[in-house]
């Protein structure tokens, strides 16, 4: 028994202080749920659970004088995509619907249907919204986004006596 028990103390000892470790791991918890809330997304009267693969997916990059987004929409043509950007946020919506005639096909399965998804994401900046640029290509949208020039602060003199 006082092996085992030793064993618990030295490996607690190794990582460090085990309520700090439990406190992270509530907190990822919380994040992970906060996040999983979020996903949810009424369809039918069940409902369906969309997973963060699922989820349109973005990288920002933040290069010299801009940034740029590229963002995963398989299956979506750019006639799907609205872009929208308005003071630091980007904004993106994807939307198509399937199109089939119902009355000629007997389908064995039938899992295509209308998708949408939609995501904002906060810029780290201001942008120039009338030079944003977008390209998409194999399901890919990349999104370019001049930054502002912003003007260096400007030291002022006080007056008086």
């Amino acid at each position: 028994m006082a092996v085992i028990d030793l064993v618990v103390v030295q490996t607690m000892n190794t990582r460090g202080n085990s309520f700090a470790e439990l406190e992270r791991l509530f907190e990822r918890m919380g994040r992970q749920f906060d996040d999983a809330s979020r996903m949810w997304e009424s369809e039918g009267p069940i409902g369906r659970w969309v997973s963060e693969a699922e989820a349109m997916a973005i990288d920002l990059v933040d290069r010299d004088d801009e940034f740029v987004a590229t963002v995963d929409l398989p299956g979506f043509d750019r006639d799907d995509v609205d872009i929208q950007v308005t003071d630091h946020t980007l904004r993106i919506e994807a939307e198509h619907e399937k199109i089939l005639d119902e009355e000629e096909e007997r389908f064995i399965r039938h899992e295509r249907r209308h998708e949408s998804t939609k995501r904002s994401i906060r810029l780290p900046g201001e942008v120039d919204k009338d030079g944003v640029k977008a390209q998409m290509k194999n399901g890919v949208l990349t999104v370019t986004l001049p930054k502002l020039e912003t003007e260096e602060a400007r030291k002022i003199e006080i007056e008086g006596t």
